[in-house]
């Protein structure tokens, strides 16, 4: 299915890419657009993934320089089932992370320096978890993709500004209306294209990474703090690459609120909601396993207890609350907090 989905949305894509070739140039810009976004989509299949990295200034790391980061991921990988992806870390004090490759066999994930700082162990490890069910999914090839066609539409329409508006170019017959079309209306459309293909997916890597992770709340906490660290770091990198906003666990960008029309990312409250009607239901079935494995209670059990010399025992105390386990880095979290610290 997600197959399907690539091959459409990939002829979406060069649909629009010709549009504006055919506005900025007629026929000949047409054809000219439609070489050019085959090389596109060519070069993207091999190559998205590695200009994605790029565009975020994200380093490999392995074992070796970032051992209980790169631990987490192996782990999780392993109980998924998948190949491990390459790990890198992007230098960037705002807390997030994203998933790219074409395939599971080509995946990498990727995690900021602000992400390992402000979040627990657990909550590393639910992040990560999200992102390999994206690559579980085969998300990745259609997301990554999509960001590198969507940035040269919004290119060619930056283009179209300088070099479509030339009233004495026969060619081009639609003269400056034409070039407010291009300017305006493909990347808005890229853009489009964008929400379809990420708002939806949130939904089930988020399922499936709180799976694979074993406890949704995790996720949920995380993706708390995560959409406070946005709100308040800037993300320069993205700024400068918004096509790739989607690919983030939590929309990098700055800009002001939008309607949930026009957001990359579903809204984050109705996200953790869903994460803890999901730990709801789970805890709800392992009560019920435990009370039918549970055998009855036979009458010799229900005299009182007595200890290994023949006293009764004395009730178990209270268990002591737990610390909060420091971060993958041997610290306790000083990032930004969120309501579930």
């Amino acid at each position: 299915m997600n197959t399907i989905r690539t091959a459409m949305l990939l002829a979406v894509m060069t649909a629009l890419f010709m549009g504006v070739g055919f506005l900025i140039g007629g026929t000949g810009g047409m054809m000219i657009a439609l070489v050019v976004a085959a090389g596109t989509n060519l070069f993207s299949y091999w190559n998205a993934d590695k200009m994605v990295l790029s565009m975020n200034r994200a380093v490999e790391v392995d074992a070796n320089n970032a051992p209980e980061y790169y631990a987490i991921v192996q782990g999780l990988a392993q109980r998924a089932g998948l190949p491990m992806p390459r790990t890198y870390l992007i230098d960037n004090p705002q807390p997030n992370a994203f998933a790219t490759g074409r395939n599971p066999q080509n995946a990498a994930v990727a995690a900021s320096t602000g992400l390992l700082q402000a979040l627990t162990h657990e909550e590393v490890a639910a992040v990560m978890a999200h992102e390999l069910a994206h690559v579980q999914h085969r998300d990745t090839l259609t997301m990554t993709m999509v960001a590198t066609l969507a940035g040269a539409i919004s290119m060619l329409g930056n283009f179209a500004f300088f070099f479509g508006g030339n009233r004495d170019n026969n060619n081009n017959k639609f003269g400056f209306v034409g070039v407010l079309v291009a300017m305006i209306v493909a990347p808005f459309a890229a853009m489009i294209v964008q929400m379809a293909v990420s708002r939806t997916r949130e939904y089930e890597a988020d399922r499936r990474g709180a799976e694979i992770c074993g406890h949704p709340l995790w996720l949920a906490s995380a993706l708390d703090k995560i959409a406070c660290g946005a709100e308040r770091i800037r993300n320069p990198d993205a700024e400068r690459n918004p096509a790739t906003a989607h690919l983030f666990i939590i929309n990098p960008l700055s800009g002001e609120r939008m309607d949930n029309l026009f957001s990359t990312h579903p809204s984050t409250d109705n996200r953790i909601a869903a994460l803890q009607a999901m730990a709801r239901d789970m805890a709800g079935n392992n009560s019920q396993a435990a009370s039918r494995r549970a055998p009855a209670p036979r009458q010799a059990d229900m005299q009182q207890p007595s200890g290994p010399w023949g006293q009764a025992a004395q009730p178990e105390q209270p268990a002591q609350a737990e610390k909060p386990k420091p971060n993958p880095w041997g610290r306790n979290p000083t990032g930004p907090k969120g309501r579930w610290s």
